[in-house]
């Protein structure tokens, strides 16, 4: 499911609902674009949609978790990027991760 505008607290809590995962929710953020892809089984699911449905660039795609409590983490196997210089499933640019949480909070939190 692509987000690029903020969803009601009913809307987050069906997503977490269907998620595969127990009190977590795969996303991938897109940060020129400023959109999300949130709810796949895997971080690359999540990539391909905004790649395919919104022509979104891989080097600006970076994939995170949400927790029911609003927690973020930053970790997926799509963030390794030798050629952006994340040699790490963790994203290690704070800019980035900065980015990327600003949105999270933008689209998806109360």
């Amino acid at each position: 499911m692509i987000i690029k505008e903020k969803i009601s607290p009913e809307e987050l809590e069906r997503i977490f609902t269907n998620s595969s995962y127990d009190k977590v929710v795969k996303f991938v953020a897109d940060i020129e674009k400023e959109i999300l892809s949130i709810g796949c089984d895997f971080h690359m699911e999540c990539a391909e949609e905004l790649t395919e449905k919104e022509e979104s660039r891989q080097k600006n795609l970076w994939g995170a978790n949400l927790y029911k409590d609003g927690r973020i983490d930053f970790v997926s196997l799509i963030n390794i990027k030798p050629l952006e210089n994340n040699r790490s499933m963790e994203i290690q640019d704070i800019g980035i991760k900065k980015k990327v949480e600003e949105i999270t909070k933008k689209l998806l939190c109360k």
